[in-house]
């Protein structure tokens, strides 16, 4: 495999606020919807995380007990990388996979991006849109604001 590396901002292992149970959240760097009232503004610019390979991505995944979530940022402005960190997870781990974006399911297929598309193959539900600051809803369960969807694999797939 080459060697890939992707900018992060974080990784959190066991938290409960990005998907179902505990989880290890991989916080991306790079985001180009710049959602007025964004809670992680902080990650918009890829400068402002750090590379990490995609093997040291996933010997974390490996030692840790959760199912994992990526979020950010937006994984899809790293979508290679990431879904060849995914493909690795599903392959060698069997974990579930979340994935945050801010684009929606229809312009990911639309756009026909190869890797934007492997990427979403590779994950098991997909949290879709952008934050809109004036359907923000704090009663939602893992999303913020009511634009958003969850996305199980069966209507990602009914998508292509």
């Amino acid at each position: 495999m080459e060697d890939l590396k992707i900018s992060i901002i974080d990784i959190i292992d066991g938290t409960v606020v990005d998907g179902p149970g505990f989880r290890m959240s991989i916080y991306s760097a790079g985001c180009s919807h710049r959602c007025p009232g964004c809670h992680n503004p902080q990650s918009w610019s890829i400068e402002n995380g750090q590379p990490m390979s995609v093997e040291q991505l996933l010997e974390k995944v490996r030692k840790s007990p959760w199912n994992v979530t990526f979020t950010g940022g937006d994984p899809f402005f790293q979508a290679k990388e990431f879904a060849a960190l995914a493909e690795l997870i599903k392959g060698e781990c069997g974990k579930t996979i979340w994935c945050y974006t801010g684009y929606t399911l229809e312009t990911l297929v639309e756009e026909a991006d190869p890797d934007k598309l492997r990427l979403l193959q590779s994950v098991d539900v997909l949290v879709d849109g952008p934050f809109i600051e004036a359907l923000k809803d704090s009663d939602l369960r893992f999303r913020g604001s009511s634009n958003q969807r969850i996305l199980d694999s069966a209507a990602i797939r009914k998508a292509f």
